[in-house]
């Protein structure tokens, strides 16, 4: 069996290119080979969120606390809540993030491809985060 214990690594901030707002990283596991699967808790304070980005073989959010919104493009935006779990296909364009009122953690497990899991697009503008 292999334990690993994550509660002394430090948290690494949302880079200011991918994120809007105040959000918090906090990198969890990472597989070895011949898994590729990496996760990593997120906490987005009130406001924030990624910016548009899809996966290449996907994405699992498991909501934790708080409460937040998901948009993929296209579809109308909706709120996730604790116990939720939202799935991203390949290549599927989406962003998700906190509230304007309350804060939202998710454990988020991807793979790479190509040795990157996610692809990042343009940033959400707060005209369509609100609306």
């Amino acid at each position: 069996m292999d334990i690993q214990r994550n509660g002394s690594k430090p948290s690494n901030p949302g880079p200011e290119d991918y994120f809007t707002g105040t959000v918090r990283i906090d990198s969890m596991y990472q597989a070895e080979a011949p898994s590729r699967v990496t996760s990593a808790l997120v906490t987005f304070e009130p406001g924030a969120r990624t910016a548009w980005h899809t996966h290449p073989v996907g994405q699992t959010l498991m909501v934790t606390a708080g409460q937040g919104w998901v948009q993929r493009l296209g579809g109308p935006k909706e709120t996730i809540n604790p116990g939720d779990i939202v799935w991203f296909p390949p290549g599927e364009k989406h962003w998700h993030g906190a509230t304007d009122k309350t804060a939202m953690t998710h454990l988020a497990i991807q793979e790479p491809e190509n040795g990157s899991p996610v692809d990042w697009m343009e940033k959400v503008s707060d005209e369509d985060y609100l609306s």
